[in-house]
């Protein structure tokens, strides 16, 4: 191998027409706990690995077996998929069998691991769904035993949409005075429960502006206010 070069590639499989990506495998081959392979009783799980009480100590050899055969797998993918993207384009390198065939293997493992946790644990992990986010939204590098942020006042909205009454004396001008009076019940009810109340409003037509406390042009998600 000349400096600089690829690092050499397994054999091409022979094509295999029956071979799919995962767009096109049945539905019931997404299913989280389904298709694996393991049947239980009628009432349920069986086993002590499989019942309320704390387990105990755990035999989990078999696990990190089936974690270690996992990750060999992952680096001879990544390996494998380097090579072949030195010899072809993106969307040949994704149909190439040699990386269709470790994808199958790599799904395999999956299922192995799955198997090894819920045969010892009785758990149904899912160790296989795509999750994209912050490291911060994931919790790496956060210290799980730190008190959560406090939480800071907002407003709260509670729309009606009232439409006139039948009698002269049912003018809309009087609505503003039913939601004083059911506002000034609300307030005593929260405070009687431990919140703090900085400011109440009731408001015709739009939403109540609160000064420092979000914008008074959201929509309030009962409808306009």
């Amino acid at each position: 191998m000349t400096p600089g070069s690829p690092p050499a590639l397994p054999p091409t499989p022979p094509p295999n027409d029956e071979t799919n990506r995962e767009d096109d495998m049945p539905d019931e081959q997404h299913d989280d706990h389904a298709g694996h392979g393991h049947e239980h009783p009628v009432d349920g799980h069986d086993g002590a690995a499989h019942g309320t009480e704390p387990l105990g100590p755990v035999d989990d050899a078999p696990i990190h077996a089936a974690v270690d055969a996992l990750a060999a797998a992952l680096h001879e993918y990544v390996g494998t998929a380097v090579g072949v993207r030195a010899e072809f384009g993106a969307s040949e390198a994704d149909e190439d069998p040699r990386v269709l065939a470790l994808e199958a293997a790599i799904g395999a493992l999956n299922a192995q691991l799955y198997d090894a946790l819920h045969d010892s644990l009785g758990m149904h992990p899912d160790l296989s769904s795509l999750v994209w986010g912050a490291e911060e939204d994931l919790g790496t590098g956060t210290d799980a035993d730190a008190p959560p942020a406090p939480e800071v006042a907002e407003p709260f909205y509670l729309g009606f949409v009232v439409g006139p009454g039948q009698t002269p004396d049912t003018s809309l001008d009087a609505v503003i005075d039913f939601l004083d009076n059911a506002g000034e019940q609300v307030v005593a009810a929260l405070v009687e429960s431990g919140f703090d109340v900085p400011e109440w409003a009731a408001s015709r037509g739009e939403a109540a502006d609160f000064d420092g406390y979000g914008d008074a042009d959201d929509e309030a998600p009962g409808g306009d206010l």
